[in-house]
């Protein structure tokens, strides 16, 4: 069953206190477990009111802490993917920032991160990593990364070494410009290995799961529908939603009890939108989550309000689920073949409240909603085809496509 678990939210939902409640709950069973902090606000620390850093700390039997530090990852441990990358982009003209002595891309931190919490993954020392993770933007941005960096280096890769051997003397002569060498395309090479890897890794339902956080509030109610929908597009599988902050039934008085009415009314909404997932419903505490015995009871109130839930897929016969066995859907993409052609399925709950826009360029179909754009590369069974519909419908994109006898391709939107 799945052995890392990302959990993310919108800034100030209580992601963290969720991500360590279960981190907590893993090591209490006693599986050896690492809580990693993605978020460079890092706070890891100041929940367990310990010093947490860059190196892993074991606070407790069995449960150890991380706050990943991009910078120091890429001068200690990947180098040589700083070079390769840096090779590449500098040649292209992209801007850097100067971190010491060394140089990085902007938005390529992420990429540290996530070869890090590969590497911790395979190294087989714990038997779960809890992913704490920086506000949802960040984390889609972080998610999408392999898929985005994976398709540019397949590109790139196939025709790369002759293209530079043959454009270095005069791109150094007629544009002072260096080309990638040959060690550097090596370098990149292998990066392209380390990514499909991640990205096999974190989209397989049996290691990787992602759970998101929520508030009962209008901006975190819609923040937090457009990333399942997002967390859907590139593929991630989702299986549980944590509303967390919820007032009371009763609660005692008549300022309260008007919060309680409008939370009731976006709980409906969240209810609705996550229909397909396990939901948990978490209290409002009196007091803030801080201290190791605070974590505990935390996991403890969320083991319980588990147990009275019944997750989508079960009956009252099937056993009560745990927190790290939930059932998830494992249908975000499918292709079948029509009378003419073939038919693509994507899941993208709530799409349809969405402008959604598609093109064939080359040999992708490019996907675009609102400022993300996912490009999957097509089977060799649809070269030469053309989009001939698009429609959503029930939560789902379907994608027909017609065999083109000429070989063309056009777009479709």
């Amino acid at each position: 069953m799945a052995d890392l678990f990302i959990i993310t939210g919108k800034g100030g939902v209580g992601k963290t206190s969720v991500a360590a409640a279960h981190a907590v709950s893993s090591a209490e069973e006693g599986r050896p477990t690492l809580l990693v902090s993605a978020d460079m606000a890092h706070n890891l620390g100041d929940i367990f009111q310990v010093q947490a850093g860059g190196h892993v700390q074991e606070i407790a039997p069995g449960l150890s802490l991380l706050e990943l530090d991009p910078y120091l990852l890429m001068r200690e441990e990947y180098p040589n993917v700083n070079r390769a990358v840096a090779s590449l982009s500098q040649s292209a003209g992209a801007a850097w920032d100067k971190v010491g002595d060394s140089y990085m891309i902007p938005g390529f931190e992420n990429l540290f991160c996530l070869l890090k919490i590969r590497d911790l993954y395979r190294s087989g020392t714990y038997d779960r990593i809890i992913v704490d993770c920086a506000p949802t933007g960040e984390t889609l941005s972080l998610l999408k990364l392999p898929e985005l960096l994976t398709w540019y280096v397949e590109k790139f890769s196939p025709v790369g070494r002759m293209i530079t051997r043959i454009l270095t003397p005069a791109a150094k002569i007629r544009y002072r410009m260096d080309l990638p060498d040959g060690a550097a395309m090596d370098e990149l090479g292998q990066l392209f290995r380390d990514l499909v890897e991640l990205q096999d890794l974190l989209k397989d339902p049996e290691t990787c799961r992602v759970r998101l956080v929520a508030i009962p509030e209008r901006m975190v109610v819609e923040e937090t529908r457009r990333s399942y929908m997002y967390l859907n597009l590139y593929g991630y599988p989702v299986d549980a939603v944590f509303f967390n902050r919820i007032l009371p039934e009763d609660p005692g008085s008549s300022f309260m009890e008007n919060w309680q009415r409008i939370q009731a009314g976006y709980l409906e909404e969240l209810e609705n939108v996550f229909a397909d997932l396990v939901r948990i419903r978490i209290p409002w505490y009196p007091a803030e989550i801080r201290g190791l015995e605070a974590v505990r009871r935390l996991s403890g109130e969320i083991a319980g309000l588990l147990r009275q839930e019944r997750p989508p897929a079960q009956t009252t016969a099937d056993p009560a689920p745990d927190l790290f066995h939930l059932p998830v859907r494992t249908d975000s993409e499918s292709y079948e073949k029509t009378a003419d052609g073939y038919c693509l399925t994507i899941r993208i709950p709530g799409g349809e409240r969405e402008e959604v826009q598609t093109a064939l360029h080359g040999t992708d179909l490019d996907i675009r909603i609102r400022n993300f754009q996912r490009s999957i590369p097509l089977p060799g069974v649809l070269r030469g085809a053309s989009v001939r519909s698009v429609r959503i419908r029930d939560g789902k994109m379907i994608v027909e496509f017609r065999k083109s006898e000429s070989g063309e391709r056009k777009s479709g939107g």
